[in-house]
């Protein structure tokens, strides 16, 4: 607002996103494709504002992104907190979960299906290979932090330059709004 000469309270901008983030959602989940009950989901290493995390991150079998997370640990804990996270987005819950050999994804899948988040009939399905019927997460964090590198500093995006510059103090929960 300051480029156009107006002076703004970070108060007002608290106001209107109280104001407008319910009406924006409502007009853009009509856009959204329905998806569909089969899920595939994986976790990778990645390093962001100089922290290392694993992102979570959960696709439709059609490659449509469900939801995503960054955590600091790679447990139980955090596949459950995952997996809630990416049933309160709306729509079905799926009928199969396809997941890499990671063992939380088993156990974390049961303990949902006993405190009733998820239904009885859900499958978890383990295969190291589901990842050929499209670019896995791993692929795709290769290859954005390839292009990253190869891009003159000038040209990065304002996030990334954001990230970069960040504290090494911040914690990897913060770095979700970035994203």
């Amino acid at each position: 607002m300051a480029e156009r000469g107006l002076s703004v309270d970070h108060v007002t901008i608290w106001r209107w996103v109280q104001r407008y983030a319910p009406i924006l959602n409502q007009r853009i989940r009509r856009e959204l494709k329905n998806r569909n009950r089969s899920w595939r989901v994986d976790e990778t290493y990645v390093k962001v504002a100089g922290n290392w995390a694993y992102l979570y991150r959960a696709v439709d079998s059609a490659g449509e992104t469900i939801e995503f997370m960054l955590s600091p640990k790679r447990d139980l804990i955090a596949a459950k907190l995952f997996l809630r996270l990416a049933f309160s987005t709306g729509g079905s819950l799926p009928r199969v979960i396809n997941v890499d050999g990671h063992p939380a994804y088993a156990s974390a899948i049961t303990e949902l299906k006993e405190s009733g988040e998820l239904g009885r009939r859900c499958r978890c399905r383990t295969s190291p290979y589901y990842h050929r019927a499209g670019p896995s997460i791993h692929q795709e964090a290769d290859r954005a932090s390839v292009s990253a590198r190869r891009r003159a500093p000038a040209e990065r995006s304002k996030a990334t330059r954001r990230c970069m510059q960040s504290e090494k103090g911040k914690s990897v929960g913060s770095v979700r709004a970035i994203l």
